[in-house]
């Protein structure tokens, strides 16, 4: 290529460059086109993806902020003293499993609160009438001090004990999510030798060990034959079998038993059958209490050759 020239040409667009080449003609090579810069695209379609997102998304995030705002009120609401106080539950999400956990530890609180109520308003009333009779029974002991007026304290005296020490374990089963010792312990061992404290008192059963609490299993055998002793009629059976992946012991004694109506009801603390005003009222509600505490369960039940049975179940492990 011989020489060239270089000229705008005509004055419009980006500058042009002519070359002639020797046959006189012109080849123009103009400027390319400005491109687009990338980054700048790039941004303008995020910042709309991002509108976008929020837009689909404020109804689902706002949703979610009632609900935990909900939740928020209903904590509030708990401890301000409303202990009836339950949550909406919405969804399967861990939102939801938060709510169902409130619900759940509300109702327990609640339950505790009201078992407590009831065991003081009930002790509260029980403990009159021991002190009432010790009052007067040390006016009496002072005008006139003789031995029959001094055991009759002494047995007022251990009265109160013994319901004093009831009222307290129950409040502690109540709060105590499971047995404070768990050991092995040999089942038919720990009955037969409770038994052997009692007259007309037989045991028949299969060796079984489980695990559980040792001084709590004694407490449940002792009531069950306290309560035999006190409210039925001798001779007193115990049998204690296995059923399954359970051990069942049965205390079966030839009184009248409980009337079908209320057997639940004699399981509640403080409760007596009508006429009968022996002892504390708190002894079986303990053995359900223990029962439950080692996931089993006590019921009053009746049997072809006995009217009076209770029958508590245990599973081994």
């Amino acid at each position: 290529m011989s020489n060239t020239s270089v000229g705008w040409l005509r004055g419009e667009g980006p500058p042009a460059w002519s070359f002639r080449l020797p046959d006189r003609r012109w080849i123009v090579a103009r400027a390319p086109t400005r491109i687009p810069n990338p980054i700048s695209g790039a941004v303008v379609f995020l910042l709309t993806m991002a509108v976008a997102i929020a837009v689909f998304a404020y109804p689902v995030v706002r949703g979610l902020t009632k609900r935990i705002e909900r939740l928020q009120e209903g904590v509030e609401t708990l401890g301000a003293g409303n202990l009836a106080t339950r949550v909406a539950i919405g969804g399967c999400d861990e939102v939801a499993r938060l709510a169902a956990s409130f619900n759940r530890a509300a109702a327990r609180i609640e339950e505790l609160v009201g078992a407590h109520r009831l065991l003081l308003a009930n002790a509260s009333h029980e403990l009159r009438t021991p002190l009432s009779r010790l009052r007067l029974g040390i006016e009496l002991y002072g005008k006139a001090p003789n031995a029959e007026a001094k055991a009759e304290l002494e047995r007022d005296v251990a009265e109160l004990d013994d319901l004093i020490e009831e009222i307290l374990l129950a409040s502690r089963l109540d709060i105590a999510g499971a047995p404070p010792a768990m050991e092995h312990v040999d089942l038919l061992a720990l009955v037969a030798e409770e038994c052997a404290h009692y007259d007309d008192c037989a045991l028949e059963g299969t060796p079984i060990s489980l695990t559980g609490d040792p001084r709590l299993l004694r407490r449940l055998v002792r009531n069950l034959l306290e309560n035999a002793q006190r409210h039925g009629k001798p001779p007193v059976r115990v049998a204690l079998r296995r059923d399954g992946a359970n051990a069942v012991l049965s205390v079966i004694d030839a009184g009248h038993g409980v009337p079908p109506a209320q057997r639940e009801q004699v399981f509640l603390p403080f409760f007596q059958l009508a006429g009968d005003r022996k002892g504390t009222g708190l002894g079986l509600s303990l053995v359900r209490q223990i029962a439950r505490l080692h996931g089993g369960e006590a019921v009053a039940a009746s049997r072809p050759d006995a009217a009076s049975c209770f029958i508590i179940t245990i599973p081994i492990r």
